[in-house]
């Protein structure tokens, strides 16, 4: 009888041992979260189709909606005309030029040829001098229509900036979504008038969360960048699911413990921040706990 009391003893103390052992304990904890970004609108207007809905995983380039353009494109249509009769003057005095090219090479022959006269005896100095005047006076206008055509380029260039840029305008009018995510929050809906700045909706993207942890300083020697540590997720009141996580970020100052915990004990510590990158399979969300073992 005493023997099997003993054994009974000892069974109990090995239980109570096992109980109070701290291998199943986590070495820190904190919630998830997700880089969150606004989209907000690059033009004023009315928004006349915006196809969005909160939850919804939309992709990057995919077209959500357009604002009206009209006015947009009713100045670029302006501009467009503009440049048209700038070309026309361009076109103008690059034909000017051509006739005066022209005329100099007609009064080059003309001199070639006066030289062999006055050689000849059969031309005067006087009509050479008038010729060479002819000719100078024609580089002149030369010169001066070339500048006209420089002055017309350079309106040219100035037009073709205000198109792109009418055409710039234009193409932010349309909602574009600048990379895959989930949509956490919509702020406005069709019809609605917007302005350059006004929040569209939130955007996060979901498939990698982060859980950030907070340590004391002497758990510091037990981890570095990019090391793999096990994620604990609830899976019910009594049991936990793991993911794998890795070390994307380590504060390189202390901080008081956020005030998430409440027991004033806890809330004097320093601590340092962790962050914890985790590949989500659909089962984590922001803000939900999770615990990490190093």
């Amino acid at each position: 009888m005493k023997i099997l009391q003993n054994a009974m003893i000892a069974v109990f103390i090995t239980g109570l041992l096992a109980c109070s052992g701290t291998n199943d304990t986590s070495d820190a904890y904190g919630n998830f979260e997700a880089v969150e970004i606004i989209i907000s609108s690059e033009t004023a207007g009315v928004i006349q189709e915006f196809k969005l809905e909160e939850g919804q995983t939309i992709h990057e380039g995919q077209i959500l909606g357009w604002v009206d353009t009209i006015q947009m494109d009713l100045r670029r249509k302006q501009i467009v005309a503009r440049r048209n009769a700038i070309l026309t003057r361009f076109d103008n005095v690059k034909a000017e030029i051509a006739v005066q090219e022209q005329q100099k090479k007609n009064l080059l022959v003309e001199k070639n040829r006066l030289e062999n006269l006055i050689e000849d005896g059969a031309a005067t100095q006087k009509q050479m001098d008038d010729l060479t005047a002819n000719l100078d006076l024609l580089d002149t206008r030369i010169r001066a229509v070339r500048t006209q055509l420089n002055n017309v380029h350079a309106e040219l260039e100035v037009i073709n900036t205000q198109i792109e840029q009418a055409e710039d305008q234009i193409r932010r009018a349309y909602l574009l979504c600048p990379q895959t995510g989930t949509v956490l929050e919509k702020y406005v809906e069709v019809f609605e008038m917007v302005g350059p700045g006004k929040a569209l909706y939130k955007l996060a993207d979901l498939s990698n969360m982060i859980l950030r942890v907070y340590i004391s300083g002497s758990q510091l020697s037990q981890i570095k960048f990019g090391q793999k540590i096990s994620v604990l997720v609830d899976k019910n009141d009594k049991e936990y699911f793991t993911l794998e996580g890795k070390i994307i970020w380590i504060s390189p100052e202390a901080e008081f413990t956020p005030k998430i915990i409440q027991t004033k004990e806890e809330r004097v510590k320093l601590v340092y921040a962790v962050k914890v990158q985790v590949k989500n399979d659909g089962r984590l969300k922001i803000g939900m706990p999770g615990e990490v073992k190093f």
